[in-house]
């Protein structure tokens, strides 16, 4: 059975930090993309980050210079780190996968449940 379980999401003031943890099992993450989302209320999911199998990240824009992402192939996690947190990033954000080889990655096939992140001003 494949479980993306997240953690580390919370409250946090603008111009705050938070990092999120993604723990994968029953997948081998080093054959796999992954991605973080996320969905405000209202709006539709967006990706915020792929990271593929070689570990290179591509980032939306708006948070091109404030979060980074990374994966453990050996603990099998992947981590957003998320800094100058601002109110707009406030949205519930979710971890995916799906099967990669290099920097060719197939569409999200395993979601997690998702972890809510909430900024104030």
């Amino acid at each position: 059975q494949v479980r993306l379980v997240e953690s580390g999401g919370g409250s946090v003031q603008a111009g705050g930090s938070l990092r999120l943890s993604c723990v994968t099992s029953g997948i081998v993450l080093s054959y796999h993309c992954a991605s973080w989302y996320r969905q405000a209320p209202g709006k539709e999911r967006e990706r915020v980050v792929l990271v593929d199998c070689d570990g290179r990240t591509t980032f939306e824009d708006s948070v091109k210079g404030r979060f980074t992402a990374s994966r453990d192939n050996v603990e099998n996690t992947l981590y957003l780190q998320m800094n100058n947190l601002k109110p707009e990033d406030t949205a519930k954000y979710y971890c995916a996968a799906g099967l990669g080889r290099g920097s060719w990655c197939d569409q999200d096939k395993y979601w997690g449940q998702g972890i809510q992140v909430t900024v104030s001003p």
